[in-house]
């Protein structure tokens, strides 16, 4: 993996001034020192050193501060072999929770737990069981910063680009590179000089030592600029520094530290070192000059210059960028590390600054903050968001205050809201944020379900404050709201609930209701079906009057509210609407559909969706909104409906998805609308028969984005247009078996709504579909279209869940309802022309017969695959001919549907009389159909980072399962996880674990929760492509519980469940 600290991006420097500073560089370096060194020195050195070089592997398990979740590789040295100290860069041990190894120059693995990261320079120390390393003598390497000088030879061990050991040779060029600056928004180095050498260290080398031929490190590699073959190293007087407080520390290796406080004092204010000749142009008068050059070592040539000042920090209105540094504490300072020795000597106390500004001598009084108080030493993880205070790091980035409530990953639940990451929360629920408790407690007090305004700025646009709604999860997406802190004694991030989970109150109340949340407040005040509730008892009674009052009240404000619809539709009329748009606006809807990434299942493509759907239901007790499957994807989808007839937005839960045709049916509460919205939203009217011809003129109606109703008149030019769907990267639902209509007019691909006919009855939806385009030889890219689907099978299902259907209930809206059943022919069929037919050998008899049956499309059916695990796959062969079914031919994919809906009336066993033409014979066949029920996925694990589910039909589609066992499928996989870190990605299939055979996910699950936390587990996959594998990861409980989620009919909700975790309290 490529080291992202070696990604720079505005490196080079510009203008003349920047030039010549570059140039004078090396002159004002102390002198050249000739090397005297042998390759035979060199030879002893290495092989001293190389035994003492490790790799890490690196998985930072959370996104924080600086860092995403991630894993890669670098590099590492043994500093201390008796206490089992590694130094390695900063980035590399992360400033958030991380699980490490190390790998020795033989092959020996261990275990490496986080000891220190600096808050500022890059330099932090991994520990490890000494005793744990039994085949191999190797020795620690000595540090000496002292050693590194211009023009000294240096070779840089590690592994680089992936390498397991790769030596670099090169000769230090400076001693005084200002810091590298690798992101605006990320990790930077700052006040210090770094050391430059053109090396050509690449992606895995952070953290190598910088040897001499004496085998001495004499600084760390941290990053480098591939343009240029330059790396850049830290100078290793710090690290020297805060090593020897981890070696007073204790004598040996112990399973918990003792924790060791390292002072590290701040000013949270940004120097440069600049040379004299710009320090003049800054003001710098020459008696200071002279003064600073006198009192400091030979060959100065600069000072240190105020960069920039973090707000709120102790020198914010007392120090400006510019401003020359001349004494702190009356002690003349041009260096950095000089400065730096003197605050971290001097946390909590007061010194004095002497400053220049302008030429004009200043003096200051400034308090040194404790820098570990402005370290985040804990987060927030709430609905897969990390949240924390503000750090150091990233004030510094983005000129904010230390400690503010910052977003290091969005999650599901802010970024449903469009927060960013780096955004900076100011407001949730009308209450000020200024810290992370702050947030914690708002939180506490929110229902499941609600919706409440949240407030935050961002470093791009920090002089504006963006205003969101956030909705709090419904479902059990993820874990409760939880705590994470970090023990430095042991190196892990322990856990505990954020809050108590019996103060969260149940989705029903509200607290100190929003505006949005007043709404529905009142909206639930109206009345359900039409008739009053009576209560009987005796307190209720004085209150009749009152209530008949309110009543009269209600209904004068439902008047006048109908008043303004009413005179609302009236200036639809006079904007010259037609009459099938007039009739069909009030039943359009608005769709916003988000899926959490914890369930992207199916091979969803997207976390959002937008589109138009119509109203085909709607009564005082229920609505159902019919729309195409590339705006509702998946049942495991948070979904938002906004009517055209009513302007409101409420949500709704998806009740059915046709797992043949383009179309998903979702359910609304029809009392959230109110007894206004109640009247103004309509069904409309479906009409299916007769189908559509070409040539017949109908009228495309839909929503744009201002939830405006757009119409225009177009014509029919293909009623039975075939669609040709090929299988994308990851497979996921496409069309096939399906007949669409084409138009000659439409409004693009983005367009999406219903066709009508000039009385407003639908005919069709006009519905968006999903395809893979390929872009050169090894991408692909998601295009869009739109087409029409005939409504009859929609008219079906409605029917069916209306009068009750053969299915297994679902809660809809409180109310139990029977869900249809769907028999379906699993095989893929594709259309072939009569006269193509003709030359494969079909007879003339079953030309006229299938011509005579349907003239106008003249065509026969053939198979192009059966799904695999289908009653029809070992019947039907690829290039079959579809005669007839039953007797009577067939020729188009809805003759194919009526049969095996037939099968549910009669009582023929739900096999089909299929007459087919197979290489030149006529043969009849018993094939037997599949019932398939509309609820899509209802269950997936999460096991060590990946989400494994049974395999949904798309992935059946593809004509393979494996023999050994098909019934864990990996969907997706987590980044920071154990399958990131050693690569069990998605698309296959987990057959075995530990060799135990896992069908299906009952075997899946009790075989995973009999294994340990660390325990290494075997695990046998095998891929879409039929190819097998096995592989090694380590299980992680700590970070990566194994848990279930499983939606309930009963309740209509997503359940999560922990199968297993790891106590924090038994670490």
């Amino acid at each position: 993996m490529e080291d992202p600290m070696e990604r720079i991006g505005s490196e080079e420097e510009s203008g003349l001034e920047s030039t010549i500073k570059e140039d004078l560089s090396m002159e004002i370096d102390p002198p050249f020192k000739e090397n005297v060194a042998t390759a035979e020195d060199w030879r002893k050195a290495l092989n001293k050193v190389v035994p003492a070089v490790v790799v890490l592997r690196t998985t930072a398990c959370r996104a924080f501060d600086t860092e995403s979740a991630s894993a890669g590789s670098a590099t590492g040295f043994v500093v201390d072999k008796r206490r089992g100290i590694i130094l390695t860069n900063r980035h590399v041990v992360k400033p958030g929770p991380v699980v490490a190894e190390a790998m020795f120059l033989n092959r020996e693995e261990i275990t490496v737990h986080p000891l220190y990261r600096d808050p500022v320079h890059d330099f932090g120390f991994f520990r490890y069981d000494p005793n744990a390393i039994q085949f191999l003598d190797y020795e620690e390497i000595p540090l000496a910063p002292e050693a590194a000088c211009v023009g000294l030879e240096i070779r840089v061990v590690g592994n680089d680009s992936g390498e397991k050991v790769s030596i670099l040779a090169g000769t230090i060029a400076r001693l005084d590179r200002d810091a590298p600056q690798y992101t605006k928004d990320g990790y930077n180095d700052f006040n210090t000089f770094y050391l430059q050498a053109a090396s050509g260290t690449k992606g895995g080398s952070s953290g190598s030592p910088v040897i001499d031929w004496q085998g001495r490190a004499v600084a760390l590699n941290a990053g480098g600029k591939t343009t240029t073959a330059s790396a850049f190293f830290l100078p290793l007087e710090r690290v020297v520094r805060a090593l020897k407080f981890f070696q007073k520390g204790g004598e040996s290796y112990t399973s918990k530290w003792e924790v060791v406080s390292i002072p590290r004092g701040t000013l949270q204010t940004t120097f440069l070192h600049k040379g004299f000749d710009e320090i003049r142009r800054l003001g710098l008068q020459s008696e200071t000059e002279q003064m600073a050059r006198h009192a400091s070592a030979q060959g100065e040539t600069g000072m240190l210059v105020v960069d920039s000042v973090v707000p709120g920090g102790p020198t914010h209105n007392h120090l400006e960028p510019g401003d020359v540094l001349v004494r702190v504490t009356r002690e003349v300072i041009t260096q950095f590390l000089r400065l730096e020795t003197l605050l971290d000597d001097s946390v909590e106390q007061n010194i004095e600054l002497e400053i220049e500004r302008g030429g004009t001598p200043l003096s200051v009084q400034l308090v040194v903050q404790d820098l570990h108080s402005i370290t985040p030493a804990h987060f927030l993880e709430v609905s897969g968001a990390v949240i924390h205070p503000l750090s150091y790091q990233q004030a510094r980035n983005f000129r904010f205050q230390c400690g503010l409530v910052y977003v290091s990953e969005p999650g599901y639940m802010l970024s449903r809201a469009a927060v960013p990451r780096h955004a900076i929360i100011k407001k949730l629920a009308g209450e000020e944020i200024s810290k992370l408790e702050d947030l914690i407690s708002v939180l506490s007090k929110l229902s499941q379900g609600s919706r409440v305004p949240l407030e935050y700025i961002s470093y791009t646009d920090r002089h504006r404050r963006k205003f969101v709604l956030v909705t709090v999860d419904r479902h059990e997406w993820y874990a409760p709201p939880q705590i994470y802190t970090r023990d430095d004694s042991s190196g892990l991030w322990t856990v505990k609930p954020a809050f108590q989970l019996e103060f969260m109150l149940p989705s029903g109340v509200n607290v100190e209701a929003t505006p949005m949340e007043h709404i529905h407040a009142y909206n639930h005040q109206g009345l359900t079906d039409g008739a009053t509730t009576m209560e009987t008892s005796s307190e209720h009674a004085s209150a009749v009057l009152h209530s008949q009052n309110e009543t009269v009240m209600l209904e004068d404000t439902i008047a006048k509210e109908n008043v303004l619809l009413r005179d609302g539709q009236g200036a639809a009329a006079v904007a010259n609407a037609s009459i099938a748009e007039r009739v069909i606006e009030p039943t359009l809807v608005m769709f916003e559909v988000h899926v959490p990434p914890s369930c992207m299942l199916d091979g969803v493509h997207s976390q959002h969706f937008s589109g138009t759907g119509v109203i085909i239901y709607h009564s005082h007790s229920m609505g159902l909104v019919a729309v195409d499957k590339n705006t509702v994807a998946v049942s495991s989808s948070d979904v938002m409906l906004s009517f055209a007839a009513y302007p409101i937005e409420i949500p709704g839960e998806v009740v059915f998805l046709h797992p043949v045709h383009n179309f998903a049916l979702v359910a609304y509460d029809s009392s959230a609308l109110g007894p206004v919205g109640v009247s103004a939203v309509q069904a409309a009217e479906l009409l299916p028969d007769p189908a559509l011809r070409r040539g017949d003129s109908v009228y495309l109606v839909g929503l744009n984005r201002s939830l405006q109703a757009t119409s225009r008149k177009s014509v029919v030019t293909n009623p039975c247009a075939t669609l040709n769907i090929g299988s994308a990267d990851c497979p996921r639902y496409r069309a096939t078996n399906m007949e669409v209509v084409e138009l000659d007019t439409d409004f693009g691909s983005a367009f999406s709504g219903v066709l009508t006919d000039e009385h407003g009855r639908v005919r069709a939806i006009w519905a968006s579909f999903s395809t893979q385009l390929k872009v050169g030889s090894n991408t692909s890219e998601d295009h869009h279209f739109v087409r029409g689907i005939p409504v009859y099978a929609i008219s079906q299902v409605l029917h069916n869940i209306i009068s009750g259907g053969n299915g297994p209930h679902l809660l809809i809206n409180g109310v139990k309802r029977p869900m249809p059943l769907i028999r379906i022919l699993e095989v893929e069929l594709y259309r072939t022309l009569l006269s193509k037919a003709r030359s494969f050998g079909l007879s003339n008899d079953w030309i006229q017969a299938l011509i005579k049956k349907d003239p106008v499309r003249r065509q026969v059916l053939r198979v192009k695959g059966c799904l695999a695990g289908s009653k029809a796959e070992n019947l039907l062969e690829q290039g079959d001919m579809v005669l007839a079914v039953n007797k009577e031919p067939v020729t188009c994919f809805r003759d194919i549907e009526n049969v095996c809906h037939a099968l549910d009336i009669g009582e023929s066993g739900g096999e089909l009389n299929m007459t087919i033409f197979r290489q030149g014979r006529e043969l009849d066949l018993v094939v037997g159909t599949d019932v398939r029920d509309g609820n899509g996925t209802t269950r997936v694990i999460n096991w060590c980072g990946c989400i494994v589910q049974d395999p949904h039909p798309a992935v059946r589609a593809l004509g393979f399962l494996p023999e050994e066992g098909h019934g864990v499928y990996v969907a997706r996989w987590c980044r920071g996880s154990p399958v990131h870190r050693y690569g069990l990605y998605a698309l296959q299939w987990i057959v075995e674990v530990n060799g135990k055979p896992t069908p299906d996910l009952d075997a899946f699950v009790n075989v995973t929760k009999e294994l340990e936390h660390g325990e290494f587990v075997r695990v046998r996959t095998i891929h879409l492509n039929s190819k097998p594998r096995v592989l090694t990861l380590k299980q992680d409980l700590h970070y990566w519980p194994t848990w279930e989620l499983r939606f309930d009919p009963e309740t209509a909700i997503w359940h999560r469940q922990t199968i297993k975790a790891l106590d924090c309290q038994n670490l």
